[in-house]
């Protein structure tokens, strides 16, 4: 069955969350919302299945939605500031060429949370919006290099 783009009218293949052609969210049928399932990666590399508030542990969470065949992964936000690239010792590395090594900033302003961009060359994307500090709400979607991510609040 293929989707009609709300936007743009674009016919796009089954199963796309994303219009090829614009870009814009293709709604499904009856209103449901796709999901994507979280987990973390266990000490021997296996995939472990997790409750969102689980990660979150009241706090707020980032989940990789789509990009590197990492569905699904998450990260607690811990502390008041993460770093995002391709560095191996960001908070969330993302091993792409289509990440900067120091991409993103993930901080905390009083009570909310920014995604700030360092400098990025391909950018950084909320809500398919180029920013460069963007203050950041439940359900959020990050766009870095090829990788979305979902922002999760309690």
């Amino acid at each position: 069955m293929a989707l009609h783009c709300a936007e743009c009218g674009f016919v796009n293949p089954e199963g796309a969350n994303y219009c090829q052609k614009c870009g814009a969210l293709v709604e499904l049928d009856g209103g449901d919302e796709p999901t994507t399932a979280t987990y973390r990666v266990g000490e021997t590399g296996d995939f472990v299945a997790v409750d969102l508030a689980e990660v979150a542990d009241g706090d707020a969470a980032l989940v990789i939605r789509t990009g590197g065949g990492r569905a699904g992964e998450s990260f607690p936000v811990v502390g008041d500031r993460m770093t995002i690239g391709r560095r191996p010792d960001a908070s969330v590395f993302l091993d792409d060429i289509t990440v900067s090594r120091d991409h993103a900033l993930l901080v905390k302003r009083g009570s909310a949370w920014f995604l700030d961009d360092c400098g990025s060359l391909n950018g950084t994307y909320v809500n398919r919006q180029r920013i460069d500090s963007q203050r950041l709400v439940d359900g959020d979607e990050l766009q870095i290099g090829k990788y979305k991510l979902a922002f999760r609040e309690p």
